[in-house]
């Protein structure tokens, strides 16, 4: 696929088939497409965890109300909050912010162009989520990617589109 094509066509699925994901594709997603985002300071203090378990996912969903429609796998997007702050002094918490946007956006980019579906998450509970997965401290999640086979594909939601303006007339 084109890019522009991918970024007009990517939604966010909430409903899935019930269909697994190979592994090879899971970690293809991080290894050539999350960890390919852009990094503030080139700090790369995010990680990853890729969930296909059936187990596993469903007890994830049991502390995360947003995870919905039983997708085959989740990306969570992580950073090691204290390497961020050593790497990038007072900016690292809000830069590891931006860092897992990003990698959850190259992910759900890159999984469309795959044909699957997918939903950023950021509503689970987070200190529940890094006991579950057994997190070391300091590795905090900052968003779920569910991803699965979509089962129903949503129609484009209107777009602002003059939210736009040249040189600084905005400022005005």
């Amino acid at each position: 696929m084109e890019t522009w094509q991918v970024i007009h066509e990517r939604r966010s699925v909430r409903s899935f088939q019930d269909k697994a994901i190979p592994r090879e594709v899971l970690v293809r997603l991080v290894k050539e497409a999350a960890i390919w985002a852009p990094s503030g300071g080139n700090a790369q203090t995010w990680r990853f965890v890729i969930i296909d378990d059936r187990t596993l996912l469903n007890k994830v969903s049991m502390i995360s109300p947003g995870l919905l429609g039983r997708p085959a796998a989740v990306i969570v997007i992580c950073q090691d909050v204290q390497e961020s702050k050593r790497k990038r002094s007072e900016l690292g918490e809000e830069l590891g912010l931006l860092d897992s946007g990003m990698a959850a956006e190259n992910v759900m980019l890159a999984a469309h162009d795959l044909g699957l579906g997918t939903c950023a998450v950021a509503s689970f509970y987070g200190q529940g989520l890094q006991a579950l997965l057994g997190l070391p401290e300091g590795v905090v999640p900052h968003l779920l990617i569910s991803i699965g086979v979509p089962s129903d594909v949503p129609k484009p939601p209107k777009r602002n589109l003059d939210v736009w303006r040249f040189n600084c007339e905005c400022a005005r």
